[in-house]
């Protein structure tokens, strides 16, 4: 039994030798400052809905705030996380924080913008609390996909 447990370690050791195994994608904490809303301009915010359909009409706001990419290198798949919630203290994302994406963000300071849908029968002032970001040091979805498509049959 040992030694079927030693060959099939050693052929995996090879194996991943031969074929190599991916790099590695670090993940990368970054700062989220400047955090505010507006409402969105009326091209964006004609027709908005909730995820209940038409029958519950939205506000449309647009987050905007700033990510701080610490590092000395590029960060990909940036997730933005933060907790919204109305004039009354409830929260007008339920049961989720991951508000939207970034493709990449360079070193420094960058704007970004996301567009949310709010219940119109949510009453604005927003209150935006505890927002961050974290993504990679290289693209991670794209590899993903890209390997799921050619493990297909």
């Amino acid at each position: 039994m040992k030694i079927w447990r030693s060959l099939s370690l050693l052929m995996l050791l090879i194996g991943s030798l031969i074929f190599g195994a991916g790099p590695a994608a670090a993940m990368t904490q970054l700062n989220v400052t400047s955090v505010d809303y507006q409402q969105c301009p009326a091209e964006l915010s004609e027709g908005a809905v909730t995820s209940g359909g038409s029958s519950r009409p939205a506000s449309c706001y647009l987050v905007v705030g700033t990510i701080n990419n610490p590092s000395n290198k590029t960060v990909y798949d940036v997730d933005i996380y933060g907790r919204i919630y109305d004039a009354n203290g409830d929260s007008v994302m339920q049961n989720r924080t991951r508000l939207g994406e970034v493709e990449s963000v360079p070193p420094g300071d960058h704007p970004f913008e996301i567009r949310i849908s709010v219940p119109a029968s949510q009453p604005a002032p927003l209150q935006l609390k505890q927002f961050k970001a974290s993504g990679f040091s290289a693209t991670v979805r794209t590899q993903l996909l890209e390997e799921s498509s050619e493990s297909r049959f």
